[in-house]
Formats: structure tokens, C-alpha cells, sequence
């Protein structure tokens, strides 16, 4: 009834903001177009406070990017196959999965591939809404959608009228703005276009606008003439529906009535929806470990996220946004009208961010500028953009009111968490250079080297690593054998003789029978007596196939070296021996995506 009757203005006034934030933008591309988005745009006009919060605000938001998109084309898919809708978290899952690896695998955005849905999608909400809307005003039929004779209370079962109205008004226009979301996506990916990069860029925000408001009015008008409700839950806000009633999402509602006597459009229709959805999810996949390079580049994540793959992915990054949203998805179930409760915050203090520091930007472009005609652009931009800062600033105020305890708190609580692990790992990167800058350290020569070549049994790693010890020509050398089983460490010792090694075997005792202990304490008692030598202790150490083997070998030498790290003045040196199982991983390994290579020295 009423709710019904606010929709339109909700979705006139959703759109007057598109237009606004549309128009801003496209001084944003113009004004940077390097593909820094709303993060460089606030660093270098509010400073990097400013900066860091809009980089956690659009980390966070496009990790619901991918949730909530993903969530939604599962929904979609649901409301035609009913296997789907029962089990929307692991058709979630499993869709974040495959997107993941073919971004792992450095998909290429081909323009056929992705032109090809779109095209299709488009086509089919413009016949949707236009066969739909002839249907029903000229040739005068009676399309119904399959919710319009329930009605929508609000969740605590009261009728949707006066604040409660308001509120309800209130969460639409917010949930509407999601529309909004693909805007930084675009001004992020500037760098991707076709030159002139900018005035390409600044079109496609045009089209995007054109085209997002054409289909959300069209589907609005279209939803109200059919009387669709939508609910966050139906059990408990739709009356008048079965006990057993599954909510399917608008478009299913307005697909299923338009094209009733075919019923391969409609599975088309939704087909081509859930497409759409996996697409928009894959912008996240774009802009998220890119943006995590930058911030990674400016010490605020850690480095691994900055480095790209053997495919030229980022792929830290991108696991990290799988993981991140398939935690969501399960989290939540993969409920959409529960996950759209914290979407869009983020992309918002980016808007409103971005907007200050672009008034910012054109007053300082003011007081060095004295060409009267490019002043008059940069006033005209500035009120724009001034605009904008006031206009998603409010929305940013309305979401916040509407949505804080419906959920949005969450997001909030995420960013604030997000800005305060960056802060800390950009003081630790600080406090690591000012202490590996330090002038005041003498490079002073180590006097001797001495090497200890840890030894269990003597078999082909030993020698190796005895030999590999000698060629370093060091100026002594010894071999060391922790004594846990006595017959085993005599028979060591026998062979040791027999075969006549010129390198001497030292035994130690290890009174409770453990074997990092005694070796440390070794290598202390040397660096004791000598302390301007080197000691550098070699470890043999297996090269496996096969994951699980790793589980069954080389875990006392992993944790020899991990206490030995921590001595100064010692060396640790592994001495790599291949087992069988181990043939053809290394060809294997230069194809795949390496997680968390090493990227060199940290700056």
C-alpha cells in the first residue's frame, strides 16, 4: 500500500543521486587518472589518515562486493531451480571458488568475453520491462506477481505506516544506492582503458549512469504495477503467506507472470541475471588486490600482498578476497536481504571522502591558476564537486540511521579494525627501516668461520652437505651428532672411522633425549669462546613431492633452524637433497601461481 507508494520517489531520488556522484566522478578520472581511486584522491588532499580510511572502507566493501553479488546470483538461480535455493551457501562457495581460479589463472578480460552477457543481460530486462508494462497498459491483462495479495509488516508484525513507514522509506533508498557501488570500480580501472584513458573513462560513467537509472525505474515502475513485496523475512513480515512459501527475488517475481506462457525466457531471463551478478562480482577481484598493491606499497599491508604471481595476478590478493568472502557467505548463509545490511558503507565514506578532497584539490589548482577560462572550469568542477560532498554525504548519514543495528555496525567495526592493523603494520615497516638504515653500524669482517654440520645418520644428504661445507673452504669444520640412542650413535661412530672421514665427529649428550636443545647449546658454548667468529651450521634436509610428505620429514630440522635464527653470529645453511618424489615439481611449480613468493629485501 503506502510502502508501494513511496517507492517510485525512493527510486527517483536513488537516481538523482547517480546522476550527482556520475557527475563528480567524472572530474575524478579527469582529475586522476592513474588508477589510484578515491584512495589517492583523499591522500593527497586530506592526508594519509584520510587516505587509509577510504582504502579500509573499499577493502571491506569489496569483500561484500563479492559476497553480496555472488549470494544474489545464487538467489536468482534458486528461484528457478528449487535443488539451488536449498542450498544457496554451497552454490556461493563453490561459484567464489571458480572465480578465484580463473582469476588465479590470469583470466583476461576480453572485451567479447564479457560483452557477450552484458549485451544479453541488457536485452533482457529491456524486453522484461517493456513487454511487461505493454502487457499490462495496452493490452490491459492482469499480471500478478506471486507475493502481490500478501501484506508486508515489519519484522516486529506491525503494519508499515507513519515512522515505522519513514524507516522502511528509509532502508529502501539505502539499499537502493547499491546501484552506486560500480562508480569507483571504474574510476580505479582507469589505467585500463584505451587512450585518451580519461575521456573514455568519463563515458562510460555516462552510459553506466544512463543505463543503471533506465533499468532501475523500469523495473520499479514495473514491480509496483504487479504488486511485488519483498521481504527481509518472509515468515514474519509477509501475511497472508504459505507456511512453507519461498521468497523469490523481483526480477524472478516480474519474469515469471511477463513471460508465463514461455517458460524458457523466464529460465533465460534469470540465467543471464545470475551471469551478470559472477561479473560484477569479478569487478571486486580487479579492484581489490590492486588496491592492496598500493596500500601494500606504501607499507600499510603486509609486501607479499604487492607482489604479482607467475600469471601477473595479484594473487595474494585475490585469495585473500575469496577467503574473506566466503567467510561472509557462510557466515550468513548466503542471504542477501542480511548481507545487503552491510554493503555500500564503505563504497560511501569513499564518496563523501573523495568529494572533500577533490574541493580540496581544485582550491589549490585555484591559487596558482591564471587562465580565466580554465579558472571558470575549475569553479564550475568545484561546485560539482561540492555537491557531491554534501549530497553523499546526507546518503552516508541516511544509511548510517537506517542501517547501524540492522547490521551495518558490523561493516563499520570491520573498517575501524582494518585501519587500525594497517596503522600498525605501517609503525612496524617504519620502526624496520629507521633500525636497518642505522649509519652508526660498522661493517666489521668476522675473524674466522667455523662450520658444524649437523649429522643423524651417515647417508647420501650427509655427505652431501660435508662436502658442500669443505668446498666453502671454511677455517674449521667439524661434524655434530646429538646422542639419543647410544647403539645407534656407536654404530655412527664406526662407520664415521671406517670409512676414514677427514671431517671430526663430535658427539653431545642429550640427557633428555631432545635434539634442538643440545645443538643450540653447542653452538652458544662456540660463538662463547670465539666471539668475532662466524659459525655457520649446515642441515641436510630432504626435497619431497608430495605435501603430506612434508608432514613425515624435515620437521626437527625446520625447528632447529627456527631456534637457531635467533643466535647472533650464526649462519643457518640447508643442504637440499631430492627424493624421487620430488621429480617434475620444479617444472610443476613455475606454472602455478606462487602464494606469498618472496619479493626481494624490504626497502
Amino acid at each position: 500500500g503506502l510502502a508501494l507508494t513511496f517507492t517510485p520517489w525512493v527510486g527517483l531520488a536513488v537516481a538523482v543521486v547517480m546522476v550527482v556522484v556520475i557527475a563528480c566522478y567524472r572530474q575524478n578520472v579527469r582529475a586522476y587518472p592513474s588508477g589510484g581511486g578515491d584512495y589517492e584522491v583523499a591522500t593527497v588532499n586530506l592526508g594519509p589518515n584520510a587516505g587509509l580510511g577510504v582504502g579500509a572502507a573499499l577493502l571491506i566493501d569489496y569483500v561484500l562486493t563479492v559476497a553480496v553479488s555472488i549470494s544474489a546470483a545464487a538467489a536468482n538461480i534458486g528461484s528457478a531451480i528449487p535443488f539451488v535455493y536449498s542450498n544457496e551457501a554451497v552454490f556461493a562457495v563453490i561459484a567464489i571458488i571458480l572465480l578465484t581460479a580463473m582469476n588465479l589463472r590470469g583470466i583476461r578480460e576480453s572485451r567479447a568475453m564479457f560483452a557477450v552477457p552484458v549485451y544479453a543481460f541488457m536485452i533482457s530486462m529491456a524486453v522484461l520491462v517493456v513487454w511487461g508494462l505493454f502487457q499490462v497498459d495496452v493490452l490491459d491483462r492482469d499480471l500478478r506477481a506471486e507475493s502481490a495479495d500478501f501484506e508486508l509488516v515489519t519484522p516486529d508484525g506491525v503494519a508499515v505506516t507513519g515512522l515505522a513507514l519513514a524507516f522502511v522509506v528509509a532502508k529502501s533508498f539505502a539499499s537502493g544506492c547499491a546501484a552506486l557501488t560500480g562508480v569507483e570500480a571504474i574510476h580505479n580501472g582507469v589505467p585500463a582503458f584505451r587512450r585518451p584513458r580519461a575521456r573514455n573513462a568519463a563515458t562510460t560513467l555516462v552510459v553506466l549512469g544512463v543505463v543503471s537509472i533506465s533499468f532501475l525505474l523500469g523495473l520499479i515502475v514495473l514491480a509496483i504495477r504487479l504488486g511485488v513485496q519483498i521481504a527481509e523475512d518472509p515468515a514474519a513480515q509477509l501475511i497472508g503467506a504459505p507456511e512453507d512459501y519461498q521468497q523469490k527475488t523481483m526480477v524472478a517475481q516480474l519474469a515469471e507472470p511477463v513471460f508465463a506462457g514461455v517458460p524458457v525466457v523466464f529460465y533465460a531471463v534469470m540465467g543471464v541475471t545470475a551471469l551478470i551478478l559472477i561479473l560484477a562480482s569479478n569487478t571486486a577481484f580487479n579492484g581489490f588486490p590492486v588496491l592492496a598493491s598500493r596500500l601494500a606499497r606504501d607499507k600499510y599491508l603486509p609486501r607479499q600482498l604487492a607482489t604479482r604471481g607467475d600469471r601477473l595476478a595479484f594473487s595474494n590478493g585475490i585469495v585473500l578476497l575469496a577467503v574473506a568472502a566466503i567467510v561472509l557467505v557462510v557466515a550468513f548463509d548466503a542471504q542477501v536481504t542480511v548481507l545487503i545490511q552491510l554493503y555500500i558503507v564503505g563504497v560511501f565514506v569513499a564518496f563523501t571522502l573523495s568529494q572533500l578532497g577533490m574541493i580540496r584539490h581544485w582550491t589549490r589548482q585555484l591559487e596558482t591558476e591564471q587562465i580565466p577560462a580554465v579558472r571558470r572550469r575549475m569553479r564550475r568542477a568545484r561546485v560539482v564537486n561540492a555537491v557531491g560532498f554534501v549530497l553523499t554525504a546526507g546518503v552516508l548519514v541516511i544509511i548510517m540511521a537506517s542501517r547501524l543495528f540492522a547490521g551495518a555496525y558490523i561493516a563499520v567495526l570491520a573498517m575501524l579494525a582494518v585501519f587500525g592493523v594497517m596503522k600498525l603494520i605501517n609503525r612496524h615497516y617504519e620502526s624496520v627501516a629507521r633500525e636497518l638504515d642505522d649509519s652508526s653500524w660498522e661493517v666489521v669482517l668476522p675473524s674466522r668461520t667455523h662450520c658444524v654440520v649437523l649429522v643423524s645418520k651417515l647417508h647420501l644428504p650427509t655427505l652431501r652437505a660435508l662436502a658442500y661445507a669443505r668446498a666453502t673452504r671454511p677455517d674449521t669444520i667439524e661434524a655434530l651428532t646429538v646422542n639419543i640412542e647410544t647403539a645407534e650413535t656407536r654404530t655412527l661412530v664406526r662407520e664415521w672411522e671406517r670409512r676414514r672421514i677427514s671431517v671430526p665427529l663430535k658427539v653431545v649428550e642429550s640427557p633428555y633425549r631432545e635434539i634442538n636443545r643440545p645443538v643450540v647449546d653447542y653452538v652458544k658454548r662456540l660463538r662463547e669462546q670465539s666471539p668475532r667468529d662466524v659459525v655457520i651450521v649446515y642441515i641436510p634436509e630432504y626435497v619431497v613431492g608430495h605435501w603430506w610428505e612434508q608432514l613425515l620429514h624435515n620437521q626437527s630440522a625446520l625447528r632447529l633452524k627456527s631456534r637457531l635464527l635467533y643466535e647472533r653470529g650464526v649462519m643457518v645453511t640447508s643442504v637440499p637433497w631430492q627424493l624421487s618424489s620430488s621429480d617434475g615439481r620444479a617444472q610443476q611449480a613455475s606454472d602455478e601461481p606462487v602464494i606469498g613468493r618472496w619479493g626481494g629485501p624490504e626497502e
